[in-house]
């Protein structure tokens, strides 16, 4: 049965932000702003892995993934906000409701599943360096790529499939400045019960799961630097580990301020601001962290303007 034949409601209206009309100007340059320094900053950093030979090796492989996977993940959502600012034109028809439902799932999932990788990835690493380039080859890479991308497609599917099955009566309104899912199943006319356990336990697959085995991993990586105390050592792991670490917080920590933390705050105010961060502020600030935190990446950065200025 089609997706018409199952709602009565054409199309969507994203509120968007709270914001008073003289203030809409502001927000629309800062978003903006944000926006085109995420899709530089990511493409950069896939430029500079792909044209320096140095950075051919695992953990910047999967850094050109998750740069490419932060520039698409954005684009889901901060391109329709800003013509809504720009236009006033709230309206999404059903259908894109839906299909963009399906892609910030997808690219929400991806991103957990590469950021677990490159874990596994530091693992190896500092706990078997001896055995680091037979255990990490380009084969296992790429499985790790092309399951990850398979997981996060198959969740995605599976939870755009149930919502399809809904129906939308009356309500047609979206507190948000994007089709959450969430957000949608509190209009349904239809029983959801089926779509909140797949919620839960989708959830516990693509975000719960992977964040303890990143745990696990830098579990592993503390105890080998323990067993070995040196100054040299935890520099070297600090060095590695670093920027890992500060996407992991700021990605991880901004699901659970969304879902763990109590606010003062209204839940549609809490939403909002923990969906700017994961879906707007952490791809934006992931090329600062790498490029900043890492001497590889600023010397592939150096010698690509050297390059630029002797032509």
């Amino acid at each position: 049965m089609s997706w018409m034949n199952q709602s009565s409601v054409l199309n969507f209206f994203l509120l968007g932000f709270s914001v008073r009309p003289e203030q809409q100007g502001m927000f629309f340059t800062l978003f903006l702003g944000m926006y085109l320094t995420t899709v530089l900053g990511n493409m950069l950093i896939i430029l500079l892995i792909r044209l320096d030979s140095r950075l051919h090796t695992p953990m910047y492989f999967f850094l050109s993934q998750l740069a490419f996977t932060d520039i698409t993940f954005s684009s889901v959502t901060v391109p329709t906000m800003l013509m809504n600012m720009q236009t006033q034109h709230l309206s999404i028809s059903y259908e894109g409701c839906v299909a963009q439902t399906y892609f910030f799932i997808l690219f929400a999932d991806l991103d957990s599943f590469l950021i677990t990788s490159m874990a596994y990835d530091r693992y190896v690493a500092i706990c078997h360096p001896l055995h680091y380039t037979s255990i990490m080859s380009q084969s296992l890479c790429a499985m790790l790529v092309v399951g990850s991308w398979a997981i996060a497609c198959v969740c995605a599917l599976l939870h755009t499939l149930l919502l399809a099955r809904l129906s939308f009566c009356a309500d047609d309104t979206i507190p948000h400045f994007f089709c959450d899912l969430a957000a949608l199943l509190k209009l349904s006319c239809s029983d959801t019960s089926i779509n909140q356990l797949t919620i839960f336990t989708a959830g516990l697959a693509a975000i719960m799961l992977p964040f303890l085995c990143i745990l696990v991993s830098y579990g592993h990586i503390g105890a080998t630097i323990l067993r070995v105390p040196s100054t040299k050592g935890i520099c070297k792991a600090l060095s590695t580990c670093g920027s890992h670490l500060s996407v992991v917080t700021l990605y991880y920590g901004a699901i659970i301020g969304l879902y763990f933390l109590p606010s003062s705050s209204s839940t549609h105010d809490k939403n909002m601001i923990a969906s700017v961060m994961y879906t707007v502020v952490t791809p934006m600030l992931n090329p600062f962290i790498y490029s900043l935190r890492n001497k590889d990446m600023k010397g592939a950065l150096r010698k690509l303007l050297r390059k630029k200025a002797h032509s």
